[in-house]
């Protein structure tokens, strides 16, 4: 997987990515951390860890995976979290299958996958949100805002993605499917995470991400 980059956008993270670089340091590949300069904890917690660092130059979880790809050369990248639950011995099945298809979408809904993260809350969205996005956008994703995502790089490029905060995790589907980009899922169980907290607010990330499918909806 010599060909692969991880992008792991992290934001506030200390404690959490040191452990998770700790963990994939003997894969074969490559690891961009993009970050807030101002973010001085995290940098001085990763700096002797052997990956590249970005920071980025927008505020928000989107802006730091479009700064991400946009300075990712390899042909493949995924997007890989920093808190640690995500599960870097899935990483070979998706590559493997994303030798045939330009993107695999990780999933915790399958009946053999899960997550010792999720909430009532984030479970009722997510189902919420994949209908719609399933019934209007002809997807066929059952956890769509999970972004354990392996893509071809160029692909990823390709989408022109412009949402700068947690929107990006519907924007990247919508246009997939609006390119009619080839995709499929892979069944994934979320860890609980290493350390921190989560930087999702349910209502008022959730509210945004409904406003901007209705939005997208009506603008076909």
């Amino acid at each position: 997987m010599n060909d692969l980059t991880l992008l792991i956008p992290a934001k506030i993270e200390k404690e959490s990515l040191p452990l998770v670089l700790k963990e994939i340091e003997n894969y074969n590949l490559k690891k961009l951390v993009v970050m807030e300069k101002d973010d001085e904890e995290t940098f001085n917690a990763i700096k002797n860890y052997k990956c590249d660092i970005l920071f980025q130059k927008n505020k928000g979880y989107g802006a730091a995976l479009i700064e991400g790809i946009n300075n990712i050369n390899s042909k493949y990248l995924c997007i890989f979290n920093a808190d640690g639950s995500f599960n870097p011995k899935e990483l070979e099945k998706m590559y493997i299958k994303c030798k045939s298809n330009r993107f695999v979408f990780g999933t915790r809904y399958n009946d053999d996958s899960g997550s010792d993260d999720d909430t009532i809350l984030t479970f009722i969205g997510n189902k919420t949100f994949s209908f719609i996005g399933n019934l209007f956008f002809k997807l066929k994703l059952n956890d769509i805002l999970y972004t354990y995502i392996l893509g071809e790089t160029k692909s990823f490029k390709e989408l022109n993605l412009t949402q700068l905060d947690f929107r990006i995790c519907v924007e990247i589907p919508l246009n997939i499917s609006k390119q009619k980009f080839t995709y499929v899922t892979n069944s994934s169980f979320e860890r609980a995470r290493f350390k921190g907290d989560k930087k999702v607010s349910e209502f008022k990330d959730g509210f945004k991400i409904l406003m901007y499918i209705i939005k997208r909806i009506f603008s076909k």
